[in-house]
């Protein structure tokens, strides 16, 4: 009797690979606005590290480009309320992770947050051991918000314990939880700081979906941005499908398809969903990565914040590069190349990186 395996349709790597760059909006389509990109894709991820240039804006410059202004994205949140900023798990094997999301998808996020505390129960515990704390961080948001961190007075009864660097951030803990519960939310950020306020005055009005279609959606939406993905990660939507060269099982989005790909080059962040999952990039695309950032200067091979680049279906360098603000210049030292590149290829890097430094409105300087 043949296997589940054996009976599986088995798509070829480069399939899978031309799926994955077209879930994730990096082929040569024209992408159309930036509302349109952060619904398709769920999310920006979000980072406070500003090596070259903020990861939310950078994921989506790297799909709309001279269609976007660096402004676009912080005006989407903190004037239009097109996108808020979130704190949860993007998928189920994921850690928390801070993402701007599109208001749009409330509905089917809320049902995560109002079940959060269920979900977490030794955070629960210490809100609750602190319920006179959060009755006062909630009442001076109520009556003084939209306040700064740094004006929430740590007032807890028992700081939180941890033998990592949250040791003792207890208003941090307190209003990550908040927000996580969909109780407090994050109006805008001054610099790294987050000005915080009730959240039924910057989220809409909405209402939940049921728990079990709002996760159905979510998954959906997961694997329509990432064309394949291990069924742990999209709790088991999509049709079960090989990779060629791969173990295991993949799950396919239902509208997924290598047909008529064409590609193009892009640089992008080192938090991009294409390669967020770096077992996934290494199964889909052999590429070598990791991001130096908190790694020994020594120790580093390509850079402290080097960027991946896609070249059609494959990865093909890392780019060693950050803003040199005193200078107004984008500073490139290295380009670390992972094939013998042509010149076509060469060429369309430095034209992707004078492009970048164009919409961060500084000089490209190259080594």
């Amino acid at each position: 009797m043949a296997t589940r395996a054996a009976t599986l349709r088995e798509l070829s790597i480069a399939d899978a690979r031309r799926i994955a760059v077209r879930a994730q909006l990096l082929d040569a389509r024209p992408a159309s606005d930036l509302l349109t990109v952060v619904e398709h894709l769920g999310m920006l991820q979000a980072n406070v590290t500003d090596i070259v240039m903020p990861s939310a804006e950078h994921v989506a410059w790297s799909r709309l480009g001279d269609e976007l202004a660096f402004g676009d994205v912080r005006r989407a949140v903190e004037v239009e309320q097109r996108l808020f900023e979130h704190l949860g798990q993007p998928t189920p094997l994921e850690p928390l992770a801070i993402a701007l999301r599109p208001t749009s998808l409330l509905p089917e996020l809320l049902p995560p947050m109002r079940a959060w505390a269920d979900d977490h129960p030794r955070v629960a515990a210490w809100v609750d051991d602190n319920r006179a704390f959060h009755d006062r961080v909630l009442a001076l948001l109520r009556d003084d918000g939209p306040l700064p961190q740094r004006d929430v007075p740590d007032t807890a009864e028992w700081p939180w314990d941890s033998s990592g660097w949250n040791a003792n951030r207890n208003v941090a803990m307190l209003l990550e939880f908040l927000q996580c519960s969909g109780v407090v939310a994050v109006v805008e950020r001054v610099g790294a700081e987050r000005v915080w306020d009730l959240a039924e005055r910057v989220l809409p009005p909405v209402e939940a979906l049921p728990a079990d279609e709002a996760e159905r959606r979510r998954h959906e939406r997961v694997l329509g941005s990432l064309g394949l993905a291990r069924p742990r990660a999209v709790g088991g939507v999509g049709e079960p499908v090989r990779v060629e060269g791969t173990r295991g099982e993949w799950r396919l989005a239902a509208d997924a398809s290598a047909e008529d790909f064409v590609g193009r080059v892009a640089v992008l962040s080192p938090l991009d969903r294409l390669i967020f999952d770096r077992k996934r990039m290494r199964d889909l695309f052999a590429f070598d990565y990791a991001l130096e950032q908190y790694t020994p200067a020594a120790r580093r091979r390509w850079g402290a914040f080097a960027l991946p680049v896609l070249d059609g279906d494959a990865l093909v360098a890392k780019v060693d590069a950050r803003r040199d603000r005193d200078a107004s210049a984008l500073r490139v030292a290295a380009v670390h190349w992972d094939v013998e590149p042509a010149a076509r290829l060469r060429d369309a890097v430095v034209e992707q990186l004078a492009r970048m430094a164009g919409f961060l409105d500084v000089a490209l300087a190259l080594p």
